[in-house]
């Protein structure tokens, strides 16, 4: 009982508190956008890696304010913080992963996808292996037959966190090296679109 009651009031805290938080950072830091290829206002399917969930979605939503967008989120409790958060940047959760709720998800998503919306993936979420690419990930590129954006940042300075994920958290009023690019996974096979995919994500990261 005591175990629900608390998370019930995480619920209803955590979320605006890491919504504070999170905008926080990105008004304290100096910004430098590195962008390769164009960012147009096209549906996108956008890659960032789960331990850089503190500031990618910011960034998206830097260059896409507007697009309609829904998010891939895993069904564990933590997943529910953090979906209750992207709320609040207007982006709406789809609750599944790889492994509890795949098939209705992807279903989910492939519904997001036909009616516009940009996808939000985290590709080795929501528990590992660190930097790896699920092969959801790639299968709903190829269904969308859409742009990947890929959206990293190295900050100057910062914590990481002991978690699965290396979990990223620039200090404040550090300056930020965020990375995006338009790739197209278009005409490869699966393991090839996924070397290719992870090779891009490395190139811009903390390791």
């Amino acid at each position: 009982m005591f175990k629900t009651l608390s998370r019930s009031i995480a619920q209803v805290l955590l979320p605006p508190l890491g919504y504070l938080l999170m905008r926080f950072y990105w008004f304290t830091s100096k910004k430098n956008f590195h962008v390769t290829g164009e960012i147009t206002q096209e549906q996108s399917i956008v890659v960032c890696w789960h331990g850089e969930l503190l500031m990618s979605p910011q960034a998206y939503r830097y260059f896409h304010k507007k697009q309609l967008a829904s998010g891939i989120i895993s069904r564990h409790f933590d997943g529910e913080m953090i979906a209750r958060i992207l709320m609040y940047f207007s982006i709406a959760p789809l609750r599944g992963s790889s492994s509890r709720g795949a098939k209705q998800v992807l279903l989910e998503a492939f519904r997001a996808l036909k009616k516009g919306d940009d996808l939000l993936v985290t590709p080795d979420g929501p528990r590992g292996p660190r930097h790896s690419i699920s092969d959801g990930a790639i299968a709903l590129a190829h269904k969308a037959k859409a742009p990947v954006l890929t959206v990293n940042y190295i900050p100057k300075a910062y914590w990481q966190l002991e978690s699965w994920d290396r979990f990223v958290i620039p200090k404040p009023f550090t300056t930020i090296d965020f990375y995006l690019e338009n790739v197209s996974l278009e005409g490869m096979e699966m393991d090839e679109a996924r070397t290719f995919l992870r090779d891009k994500m490395l190139a811009h990261t903390v390791h």
